[in-house]
């Protein structure tokens, strides 16, 4: 038995261990652990890896259902109390959003959507055509409008995950099998602990296959330094078809401001795909419709292009809560390009149900033995 087994055959004392250190499992141990649980978390390869270190960092007050709105609006605002005491690396930045209309069918969501969040507390700007060409110059002329979230923010997930790590026990270890008092490692060692928190994304389903949830990998690119190129992260109107499709490969422009001044740019969506690797075809195709949007971009360095897999569920929303017929294990997966916005509200949630404690927001909506359409 290694020295890391014998850790593990010793660590009964732990209340709860949180299997996965990306942003939702790194914000799960920090909650757990100021609530005042013995809490340590499991993790096979690096804090704030996986989908976490691939994606974009949004941290977005988002609109698809109340539900979403619901969970992404306390998050948000979880995200902005926590913001002074993030360090530098995390890159936390107010940059506001921009959702630009192409025409007027788009341009009615827009108002639709300003009527929405206003009736629910959350300020929104309503730009026209030149409103949009002087709050984002390098977009293209001739769009009918946009609607901008001033709130809205962007992070390096990586870093804000070390930060909520501070002071957590990292166990290392690849965990196989979910048991009734804890999990069993690849390398045969049985942990007991009084409950376990699956937060490992797509992985989720590999330790518990009955849960609904499967992957839809994503292509990004960042640029090189490019200062005041983009003000805001600016986003179709169109990425909501895209990001709600089941059953097409898609894209759609959606670009990000790095404090660094460099560019992420995004995105891309697809089902039944299980190689990691970057597809050019792909790429190209996000790119392209990048352009048609901001068409200076073509002219900027792009230094790196990379893929990873967001974690969907059938109805658009993560899964939160015990696992069903597991009394003592709790999920918090499913997140798709949501994982980061909402982590802090997620980590609430599991420690709510955990604690026997009452949350902000219904927790129904996202328990893990609700009911899916299959047809969705």
């Amino acid at each position: 038995m290694c020295n890391n087994d014998r850790l593990f055959a010793a660590i009964s004392s732990f209340d709860v261990i949180i299997v996965g250190s990306g942003i939702v499992g790194s914000a799960c141990a920090r909650e757990l652990a100021d609530a005042g649980l013995n809490v340590a978390v499991c993790e096979e390869s690096v804090v704030g890896g996986g989908a976490t270190a691939a994606g974009m960092g949004h941290v977005a007050v988002m609109d698809d259902s109340d539900a979403q709105f619901a969970l992404t609006n306390y998050s948000q605002r979880l995200w902005w109390e926590l913001a002074p005491n993030l360090p530098a690396d995390a890159e936390f930045s107010g940059s506001g959003s921009l959702w630009v209309a192409a025409d007027d069918e788009e341009m009615a969501e827009v108002h639709r959507k300003s009527t929405y969040y206003s009736a629910r507390g959350v300020a929104v700007d309503v730009l026209d055509s030149g409103g949009v060409a002087k709050a984002e110059p390098n977009l293209r002329r001739g769009l009918a409008g946009g609607l901008r979230l001033p709130a809205d923010a962007v992070c390096y997930a990586p870093a804000a995950a070390l930060f909520l790590m501070r002071g957590i026990p990292l166990l290392r270890g690849t965990v196989t099998t979910l048991t009734p008092t804890g999990f069993e490692l690849s390398t045969g060692v049985k942990v007991s602990t009084g409950a376990v928190v699956l937060a490992t994304g797509v992985a989720a389903y590999r330790l518990a296959p009955e849960l609904p949830v499967y992957p839809r990998k994503g292509h990004l690119l960042i640029t090189d330094r490019y200062p005041g190129y983009l003000n805001h992260q600016v986003i179709e109107l169109g990425y909501l078809k895209s990001a709600h499709s089941h059953d097409a490969d898609s894209v759609a422009f959606n670009v990000q401001p790095r404090v660094t001044g460099q560019l992420l740019i995004g995105s891309s969506r697809q089902l039944g795909v299980a190689d990691p690797a970057v597809e050019n075809a792909m790429l190209r195709r996000m790119l392209a419709r990048a352009v048609e949007y901001m068409p200076g971009l073509e002219t900027l360095r792009g230094i790196r292009a990379w893929a990873g897999f967001r974690a969907a569920t059938p109805d658009n929303l993560p899964l939160i809560g015990r696992r069903p017929g597991h009394p003592n294990t709790f999920i918090a997966s499913g997140h798709e390009g949501l994982g980061i916005s909402t982590s802090l509200a997620t980590a609430k949630l599991i420690a709510d149900e955990l604690l026997n404690r009452t949350s902000a927001i219904p927790r129904g909506p996202y328990d893990p033995a609700r009911s899916f359409d299959p047809h969705a």
